[in-house]
């Protein structure tokens, strides 16, 4: 059944955003909606915010604002409606300052978008926050890929958290944690691997927490095996986990497993006991080194990525300095950083001192000058060597495939740039790759057939 209305969906934020918004976009087309990508072609828009920083909420405002430059009496887009962690956590705010948009749902309430949007069309009334409610839903329907490649598909598996840092807003948006029973994650990833997608990342708040509430004890190593035996499955990807959950199950799964990509990403957020303490994260210097040694002894060629915030209130020079030193000791081949953002409802917000911006802008600077020396080193020692890549999608100018190899995952990791002139690829093909260049950031390889010549 045709509705004859075109619904455009813009999704912001992270990985986890991008799943709920297929979910959406499944149900819209189920219930006959046209789905476009031209928002310039749409009758009512989607937009799927992000509200864990204040640099997300001002590009979700952004975002609606300009939208609403489509929107009009005489103009085709009639409706803007707005979803996700910026409308869970300020529904009255969205109301008051920005009445361009038409609706609200929140984080558990993804299912109900057909549901909002037939309302607006037939200009039935409903309540401003009839659609936001309690967080922490774990309804997950069915999913229609909006991302081109086929390379790799995205799996949640938990939804909210429940390990209270003091810098987080994510429990108040998304819930306390959350597991999804293993045979739902199961059933998913057999339909992906069905439909084509080789690469399978495991999403979560803490991937590493999976199952410790529902079955009693954290089982991802019990996950891991089960997914690498679902036939079309070539590799799993594990994002988001915690130093106190890489435990030796673990590690050894990994391991052995030659499906499980040697790659983690783990957020450790500082390098100083102190402010470790204040953020109320669990882990000490001491137990993040201890790990990252034993994953690095039992997994020699295993690449590394995390996450560091500088600002937190209270930081002073000695504890920058602790982590600066601690970033040379353990030497992660990539690392992102953040400067803190006060968050309302969060422990945070009320911590004093609060680190001036300036110093915190300098101090930012530092990390990533400090990273990119130490990106370069590891890059260095990549060239001439050659790599499994996996092709994404193409160069702007057309020149270069891009692709990654085990050690970058899909859109925060560098790129490799591949050239193929003897024959065309195709994005999800892999292929063998030898690096020739190597900036901090990127990789330049040829196909092995070409760099035999």
């Amino acid at each position: 059944m045709s509705t004859n209305h075109k619904i455009s969906i813009i999704t912001l934020g992270c990985s986890k955003n991008l799943v709920d918004a297929e979910c959406m976009t499944a149900i819209l087309k189920n219930d006959g909606y046209e789905m476009v990508d031209d928002i310039s072609q749409a009758e009512a828009v989607i937009i799927n915010t992000c509200g864990f920083i204040e640099s997300a909420k001002k590009e979700a405002i952004d975002t609606i604002l300009d939208v609403a430059r489509l929107k009009g009496p005489r103009k085709k887009l009639k409706y803007i409606v707005a979803t996700g962690c910026l409308t869970q956590r300020y529904p009255d705010e969205i109301k008051k300052s920005l009445p361009e948009v038409d609706a609200v749902l929140g984080t558990s309430h993804y299912q109900d978008i057909s549901e909002v949007i037939g309302k607006l069309f037939k200009k039935e009334a409903f309540g401003w926050k009839d659609y936001i409610g309690k967080p922490g839903s774990l309804a997950h329907m069915q999913r229609e890929r909006t991302v081109a490649t086929k390379a790799y598909a995205w799996l949640k598996i938990a939804e909210g958290c429940s390990n209270g840092c003091a810098f987080c807003a994510i429990p108040g948006i998304r819930g306390k944690y959350t597991s999804r029973p293993m045979e739902d994650i199961l059933e998913e990833a057999k339909v992906l691997a069905a439909s084509g997608y080789k690469e399978i990342i495991l999403a979560a708040q803490d991937t590493t927490s999976y199952g410790k509430d529902l079955y009693g004890k954290k089982v991802l190593h019990e996950l891991l095996n089960k997914l690498s035996k679902i036939k079309g499955i070539e590799a799993i990807r594990i994002m988001y986990a915690y130093i106190d959950g890489i435990d030796d199950t673990l590690i050894d799964e990994m391991a052995k497993n030659k499906k499980v990509l040697h790659y983690l990403d783990i957020p450790v957020q500082h390098g100083d006991d102190e402010i470790l303490k204040k953020m109320r994260r669990k882990d000490t210097v001491a137990s993040i080194t201890r790990t990252l040694e034993r994953l690095r002894k039992k997994i020699p060629d295993i690449v590394i990525r995390s996450t560091v915030m500088v600002g937190f209130p209270g930081e002073k020079k000695e504890h920058f300095e602790n982590l600066l030193k601690n970033l040379k000791i353990w030497r992660f081949q990539c690392l992102g950083c953040f400067i803190y953002s006060p968050e309302e409802n969060t422990l945070g917000y009320k911590m004093h001192p609060r680190v001036r911006s300036d110093v915190s802008q300098r101090r930012y600077e530092k990390v990533m000058e400090l990273q990119q020396e130490i990106s370069l080193s590891y890059n260095e020692a990549r060239v001439g060597k050659t790599y499994k890549v996996t092709i994404d999608s193409t160069s702007q100018d057309g020149i270069f495939y891009l692709g990654r190899s085990y050690g970058e995952a899909p859109e925060v990791d560098p790129l490799i740039y591949v050239a193929s002139t003897n024959r065309p690829l195709e994005c999800g093909d892999t292929v063998s790759v030898k690096i020739l260049e190597c900036t901090p950031y990127d990789l330049t390889g040829v196909t092995e057939d070409e760099s035999a010549e």
